[in-house]
């Protein structure tokens, strides 16, 4: 059966943006970029929620043309060459390769059962907390960077408890570490 992976970049406070949004602090360094690089392999499939989407199809489709940063050269065409799912009640198309779906736990399960590599959910806290919820996340890919932002959006907006079972931990570019979580 086919997982979700949910990855997420957090500072060390717990947050995924700072008090106004910001995400201008994870620092995407040779070694979290390899890693970054094989968890794309596994997957045939992003999954968004509708505000990720919005961050990422407003950067990657040209990200390669704006920047020099090797991780965004080698990821824009990944992204831009992907099958991509948006989770969103409100939007009705999204371009880019993706569909819009708003029907997340059945859409989800169809999705596992059939064969494939795995789904990668990148960022987002409430489709990721629906997921929780749901029990559809098989792998927390948890990237802790050396940040406080002191507020802002939180890592797991999640109502009920679950546990984890520590699957790895490694460290990039001496400097970020990596929590991987099993359900």
């Amino acid at each position: 059966m086919r997982k979700v992976i949910y990855w997420i970049h957090t500072s060390v406070d717990g947050h995924i943006a700072g008090p106004n949004g910001e995400f201008d602090w994870p620092v995407m360094g040779p070694e979290l970029s390899a890693w970054s690089d094989a968890i794309n392999d596994r997957v045939d499939t992003f999954l968004y929620g509708r505000v990720v989407w919005e961050l990422m199809s407003s950067y990657w489709p040209t990200a390669d043309q704006i920047s020099d940063h090797p991780h965004d050269l080698r990821f824009a065409k990944v992204w831009r060459e992907m099958p991509k799912i948006v989770f969103s009640r409100t939007l009705t198309e999204a371009g880019w390769g993706a569909r819009v779906e708003n029907d997340v736990e059945s859409v989800l399960r169809d999705l596992k059962a059939q064969p494939g590599k795995d789904l990668l959910l990148t960022g987002g806290a409430g489709l990721a907390a629906r997921l929780a919820e749901l029990d559809l996340i098989d792998e927390y890919q948890v990237v802790v960077h050396p940040v406080v932002l002191g507020g802002g959006k939180r890592l797991f907006p999640l109502a009920e408890r679950f546990d984890l079972e520590l699957a790895e931990t490694r460290t990039f570019d001496g400097r970020a570490v990596l929590l991987s979580y099993r359900r």
